[in-house]
């Protein structure tokens, strides 16, 4: 049976976890303590810093660079991640050492059929809007941050670039560091996970000049992936 593990630290509750990925038919779905988790947008309970999965009183967070990973290898179904911890590994901050995980467990099995919108789907919380229109799969992302070396980016891409984003890493602004430990977040985090800016720019060089939006577009894929399918749609996220 193909298999693979990956081991390393919880970027928010810095405790270790192991990761088992082995192939198995049924949906994709995590399981910790022999309780199963599957990766259905129904069983989000969070997404505050991270995507948290739970059911049945098992849980499981900071999944989207697996399922990221899992989504541009093709993978919707067929894999089983068992965790030994509440939170996946950050690893490098991307989903590039997921990939070399998930390509160990050889070809996917057949995609569902697509899911192919019929009228545009819209969400808005805050200032930030997500919106979904009939069409070919694309992905257009766009971040406005006010800080010199981020600023406003945008990425645009359907799946045959979505392999592409995969070495960008996470990140996050030195100055909100203590707002983040004091509500007991972060405390994995070092700069081996994740790309910190200060005040005039990145604490480590940059994997591409637009990094942070290629990331955000990353988590995308990963929140997508939870569909369970193919997303037929011109997807807009602001």
């Amino acid at each position: 049976m193909s298999a693979a593990s990956v081991e390393g630290v919880g970027l928010h509750s810095g405790q270790t976890c192991r990761v088992h990925l082995h192939r198995e038919d049924g949906p994709l779905r995590f399981r910790r303590g022999g309780q199963e988790v599957a990766a259905s947008v129904g069983n989000v309970v969070s997404t505050d810093r991270a995507v948290t999965l739970a059911s049945g009183g098992a849980r499981v967070g900071l999944v989207e660079h697996l399922l990221a990973a899992l989504r541009m290898r093709g993978f919707f179904s067929g894999v089983v991640v068992e965790a030994s911890a509440e939170e996946l590994p950050i690893l490098d901050g991307s989903a590039e050492p997921w990939l070399a995980a998930v390509d160990a467990l050889g070809a996917p099995p057949p995609a569902p059929p697509p899911l192919a919108l019929t009228a545009p789907v819209e969400v808005a919380k805050g200032a930030s809007v997500a919106r979904a229109e009939p069409g070919e799969e694309v992905l257009d992302v766009a971040i406005d941050f006010d800080h010199p070396a981020i600023g406003a980016q945008r990425w645009v891409g359907g799946p045959a670039d979505y392999a592409g984003l995969a070495p960008a890493r996470t990140f996050g602004l030195l100055s909100e560091a203590e707002a983040l430990l004091a509500r007991g977040l972060v405390r994995g985090a070092t700069l081996e996970h994740a790309i910190v800016f200060g005040d005039d720019g990145p604490l480590r060089p940059l994997r591409f000049a637009d990094e942070p939006v290629r990331h955000k577009a990353l988590d995308a894929i990963g929140d997508l992936a939870l569909l369970g399918r193919p997303l037929h749609a011109h997807v807009t996220l602001r």
